[in-house]
């Protein structure tokens, strides 16, 4: 191990699997969007090397039907599925575990992200001139497709959490994003984890990047948050991630003799 302040960072970037990227997707009620949005990954990465792992969160419609109607058709896809709905965290993390790419690749299972920006983001983390820190590339999203009060809420929450936890993110609660899965696998984890990701990889001594991204209205199945929701959870785990934060301390660096 060399003896540099990134050292205690670094972690094995490598993979005896011929998968690069695992593309993650919680879903809970979407049996109207599903087949559409697992077409649209595969297009996007069509040339690619890469797997989509549909994680079910114990629906009570169709989408688990409509999602292993597509396996056959679509060799790279995956579906896990809950026994118990266990929120969007734990979906995603569910995912996360499964995957068999070192790179992972996170949106929302709604349809709102566009998977053609997922090749943008893989492309800036995997560059050859990359920090060796960087850790996580997110999106941000541009022109946003959700109503008024919703975009207000959002507004006002991510300046404040970027206030009280400095992580630079002016989106955090973008769905889209792309990182090594190793460095996700340092995190803490808790309920909610999807809306802290930058912070915490930034506590871990990561990098993290921002480019913007597409975003387009909901055309299939309902939003699982209300602004009231979110807002009585975001204040406990806002003190709860600073307080992970306040606790963490770093060697810098590491020599081995």
């Amino acid at each position: 191990m060399s003896n540099t302040p990134a050292s205690i960072f670094a972690f094995d970037r490598s993979s005896d699997d011929a998968i690069e990227l695992s593309v993650v997707a919680p879903m809970y009620n979407e049996e109207g969007g599903a087949e559409i949005l697992v077409r649209e990954i595969a297009e996007a990465l069509a040339g690619r090397s890469f797997e989509i792992i549909m994680v079910d969160d114990a629906s009570t419609d169709g989408t688990r039907a409509v999602l292993k109607s597509l396996k056959d058709e679509i060799p790279q896809l995956r579906v896990l599925c809950h026994a118990k709905n266990s929120g969007q965290s734990r979906a995603v993390r569910t995912g996360i575990l499964a995957a068999k790419a070192p790179i992972i690749a996170t949106l929302d299972g709604d349809g709102q992200n566009v998977p053609g920006d997922i090749p943008k983001l893989f492309d800036i983390l995997t560059r050859p001139d990359a920090p060796q820190l960087l850790a996580m590339v997110g999106g941000e999203r541009q022109k946003r497709q959700d109503s008024a009060a919703k975009k207000r809420a959002s507004k006002y929450a991510n300046q404040i959490r970027k206030w009280v936890l400095k992580d630079e993110a002016n989106d955090t609660g973008c769905g889209l994003k792309v990182f090594w899965r190793q460095a996700f696998l340092r995190l803490p984890y808790f309920d909610h984890l999807h809306r802290y990701i930058p912070a915490l990889m930034v506590r871990e001594g990561f990098m993290t990047e921002f480019v913007s991204v597409a975003h387009r209205p909901r055309e299939h199945g309902q939003s699982k948050y209300t602004n009231f929701g979110r807002a009585a959870v975001a204040v406990r785990d806002l003190f709860g991630v600073s307080w992970l934060i306040a606790r963490s301390r770093h060697p810098h660096e590491i020599e081995e003799l």
